[in-house]
């Protein structure tokens, strides 16, 4: 497969004429052999480089980002004391002048001639990643053809986004050194990007022609806030709520039957007909996904947000959501925590995984810890009860402002399950629904939803008009939401807690 070189990708990448090198030339290094003076001689005459790493600043689709970027012509894109320190201080300036950052990792580690002291630099790059993270900048990652070592496991590994090269080897452990310490060959295929992608680890496998489109993407949203002022300002009237439209008196049981319809649309359908600029993520970032959950970058009516997502659809007896789908979840309250960014949360779920593997891996606990990430985030937070909200994995409410579909529920259990406590049997499930106030409108009266959108009379025959009303409300919600001051936001978060329950009922 024939690959761009570093030169070719970044003139793929950036508007024309827009690079500007930030490189000093580099130090040189004390007591090295003669013959790694050679090979560093060769590397320079042979690409034209004074180092494995070029960084700059440059503009993609006309917003000023930096750059960094490794190059494997030069001695394997290695890492040495040369070029981490180069790295670093492009990324020191980078968090000055506020830019978000797009690295290109490329190399098998750090400079073996170089010894430990090489080793020990990939500290001090994550150290500065970390730093630029801190300041609430974007740190974008494009994982090249081969990335392995050292480089995958600091600045290769730390994207709040994750693109990779189609084909590209990427991992920690390379093949040749895993045969001579195992006596026998890496298993085929485990280091490739799409495998990577299929396992959580990276985002999107994204061809170089269409890096600049999708960075763009992406930074559309990341840096909205920064570039258009949407933020909480005293002088900047904040909208008025729409007025709640009557609802009519369905039986729950009837809204339970009309969320369990299989054509019923979901969080794909509304962001696939309604929401702009959106980016699909993929996983934890550690490994672990499921299909029934979605993690985005998008926008609704302007407003930029992290949503996470239930997707029904993706979510059956034998895959029901588990404490992967709540650890995916937890590294997009990360993501609008460290970009300060609103977070949406689209509940639609039967409920969670109820078995050995869920227990073993700590279903309990990471509930617990998805609430108290959830309700200690600085930014602003939106949820909408989609469909179907079944026990204490749809219990992402504890946000600023919750919405509800009309025929929404939201119950600990199921009603069967329910009906099994109480009755011991599942025949009083519709009795049990009632009783409890499980729907949008009980939800209402009890202050546990601000606002109840009428749905059509048949969701799944009027796709577009159900997405769009959800839309709506979502977008005009959560741009009022941004502009409401932080300490007044939070405040009336902590009050809407501890009243919850001593409302008036229905």
């Amino acid at each position: 497969m024939a690959r761009p070189t570093l030169t070719e990708l970044l003139n793929l990448v950036l508007d024309p004429g827009s690079f500007t090198s930030w490189d000093a030339a580099p130090a040189a290094l004390p007591g090295i052999s003669e013959a790694y003076a050679a090979d560093l001689a060769a590397a320079r005459a042979s690409t034209g480089r004074d180092e494995s790493v070029v960084t700059g600043c440059g503009r993609v689709r006309g917003r000023r980002v930096a750059v960094l970027a490794g190059d494997p012509a030069f001695l394997g894109g290695s890492i040495g004391v040369a070029s981490a320190e180069r790295l670093t201080a492009a990324l020191e300036r980078a968090t000055r002048e506020q830019l978000p950052v797009v690295a290109f990792p490329v190399g098998g580690g750090t400079r073996m001639q170089e010894g430990t002291v090489a080793f020990l630099q990939m500290a001090k790059i994550t150290q500065a990643v970390m730093q630029h993270k801190a300041a609430n900048l974007p740190y974008l990652v494009y994982l090249r053809h081969p990335t392995m070592g050292g480089v995958f496991a600091s600045w290769g590994s730390l994207g709040h986004v994750q693109l990779a090269e189609p084909g590209a080897m990427i991992g920690f452990l390379g093949p040749r050194v895993y045969e001579a310490l195992y006596g026998q060959p890496f298993p085929p295929g485990v280091q490739v990007a799409e495998n990577l992608q299929e396992c959580g680890i990276v985002d999107a496998v994204v061809a170089p022609e269409r890096l600049a489109e999708v960075l763009g993407r992406i930074l559309g949203v990341l840096m909205a806030r920064r570039e258009r002022g949407l933020t909480s300002a005293a002088d900047r009237p904040i909208p008025d709520a729409a007025p709640q439209p009557p609802l009519a008196d369905v039986p729950a049981w009837t809204s339970i039957e009309i969320t369990r319809r299989p054509d019923r649309p979901g969080v794909r359908d509304l962001l696939d007909r309604t929401a702009s600029e959106v980016t699909m993520l993929s996983g934890t970032g550690d490994g672990q996904l499921h299909p029934g959950s979605v993690l985005a970058l998008a926008r609704f009516g302007g407003a930029p947000c992290v949503v996470l997502g239930q997707c029904r659809q993706a979510q059956s007896l034998d895959n029901p959501l588990d404490p992967a789908a709540l650890r995916e979840a937890r590294r997009g309250m990360r993501l609008s925590r460290e970009l300060r960014l609103p977070l949406v949360t689209v509940i639609d779920t039967p409920g969670a995984a109820l078995s050995r593997q869920a227990e073993e891996r700590g279903l309990a606990g990471e509930i617990a810890r998805s609430l108290a990430d959830l309700v200690t985030l600085p930014t602003p937070t939106l949820s909408v009860l989609l469909g179907q909200g079944s026990g204490g994995i749809a219990l992402a409410l504890p946000c600023d402002r919750v919405l509800a579909s009309e025929h929404a529920w939201l119950a600990p259990l199921p009603p069967e399950g329910a009906s099994a406590i109480v009755h011991r049997d599942t025949a009083h499930a519709a009795e049990l629904a009632a009783a409890q106030g499980v729907r949008a409108a009980d939800l209402l009266a009890h202050g546990i939803v601000d606002r109840v959108i009428p749905e059509p009379e048949d969701a799944a025959g009027e796709v577009d008009r159900f997405c769009a009303g959800i839309a709506d409300a979502l977008g005009a919600e959560l741009t009022a939401l941004m502009l409401v001051p932080r300490r007044e936001r939070l405040r009336a978060r902590t009050e809407r807690l501890r009243s919850l329950g001593l409302r008036g009922g229905r």
